[in-house]
């Protein structure tokens, strides 16, 4: 069996607006990259940091936070007292937690993020939005835009991490 081409060469998404392509491909993109990094991974291993990196269960839970804090923004809205407790406990080790807990975790957020994006007016785009609690300057489509390329980011750091607490 061949392996399908990247998200983005496979054609337009259904129901996301030409401008917004970019972003519904980069999400799946890494949505589909994650799922293929932490298969099998140890849930033993989740909190490990070599050299000082950030975790694999840090990576997935901020991957989430972060998507889900950029909806918000993007929506002109305030993060929630949930949020801000989601956002301490980034990277605090649980052993509660699963891999496949927490990639559950982020195919949710991933579905409701996506599912934002697609009814996200392209005119909109432009539009100011405040962030965090110091209001500082973005707009609707530099969220949306933030939410992927930091999505990608982390996907390229979790990969490091794992190579390594793996020994591979």
């Amino acid at each position: 069996m061949t392996t399908p081409p990247e998200v983005w060469l496979r054609g337009p998404l259904a129901g996301f607006p030409p401008l917004l392509q970019p972003v519904a491909h980069a999400i799946k993109q890494a949505q589909n990259e994650i799922h293929e990094l932490m298969q099998d991974f140890p849930d033993e291993l989740l909190w490990e940091k070599p050299m000082g990196l950030a975790s694999p269960g840090f990576h997935l839970q901020h991957i989430t936070g972060v998507i889900d804090r950029m909806a918000t923004y993007a929506q002109a809205k305030t993060l929630s007292e949930q949020q801000f407790a989601y956002l301490k406990k980034e990277g605090v080790p649980d052993t509660n937690l699963t891999t496949q807990i927490l990639l559950e975790n982020l195919d949710r957020q991933i579905v409701d993020f996506l599912d934002f994006v697609s009814k996200i007016n392209p005119e909109t785009l432009p539009d100011y939005r405040g962030v965090g609690r110091a209001q500082l300057p973005s707009t609707v489509g530099g969220l949306v835009f933030h939410a992927a390329e930091h999505t990608q980011r982390h996907l390229g750091q979790l990969l490091v991490t794992v190579k390594v607490v793996l020994g591979s």
